[in-house]
């Protein structure tokens, strides 16, 4: 199985559509208002409806209320929640549909419990396992140790974020976990914060699936 891709923190109406036509797997666009990603209000409504069926937009959240979020999954035709706050297994199975996937976000160092995530496992349809940060929600680039995935021992598949860059592509095809299904990037591959360099994600493009970008 090919490995699929996510690009995270995309904002501007050009840089989006210079990304789409390299057709990743998925878009991400941050809904919390801390994050100096935060797309809402900017977002350009008609381009998000004009995507093509190859590539999800994916609506990133940290402990928002349900409101909120189905207004953002109203506006900008989300088709997938991904959830990086403490949110309940309830609240993931509540906001999970037939049209609307949901991903709980876990932040791994050392010391994480991987049991933890047991109760989330009939509530939602991907996991992504991100580095913990000293503070915040993603976005600042840094690696956890991969080892540690070998304790993860459930049927969901996840994606992998945390400080990916173009020298990690290698390990990153060489992770044999039965369940991993791609890789989630974002501070790695920007010019600055939301803008992405979409010459790098050519290059990523082509080291990950083989396939050369024009």
């Amino acid at each position: 199985m090919s490995l699929k891709w996510k690009v995270c923190g995309m904002r501007e109406s050009q840089n989006i559509k210079d990304v789409l036509a390299l057709k990743p797997n998925y878009l991400g666009f941050i809904f919390y208002a801390q994050s100096k990603r935060f797309a809402d209000e900017v977002l350009d409504k008609k381009l998000l409806a004009s995507f093509p069926d190859t590539t999800e937009k994916v609506g990133v959240f940290v402990n928002a209320d349900e409101p909120y979020i189905r207004d953002k999954v109203a506006k900008y035709g989300l088709e997938m929640l991904q959830l990086h706050g403490t949110e309940s297994p309830e609240f993931c199975q509540k906001l999970r549909t037939d049209h609307l996937k949901v991903m709980k976000a876990f932040a791994i160092d050392e010391s994480f419990d991987f049991t933890c995530i047991a109760p989330y496992v009939e509530t939602c349809d991907y996991f992504l396992f991100d580095t913990k940060a000293p503070s915040g929600y993603g976005g600042h680039g840094k690696k956890f140790d991969w080892t540690l995935l070998d304790h993860y021992k459930d049927d969901v598949p996840f994606l992998l974020a945390g400080g990916i860059d173009l020298e990690s592509i290698a390990k990153v095809k060489a992770l044999e976990h039965p369940v991993f299904m791609g890789i989630d990037v974002n501070s790695k591959f920007e010019q600055s914060p939301a803008l992405k360099d979409v010459g790098m994600l050519k290059l990523l493009k082509k080291e990950l699936t083989g396939n050369i970008v024009d």
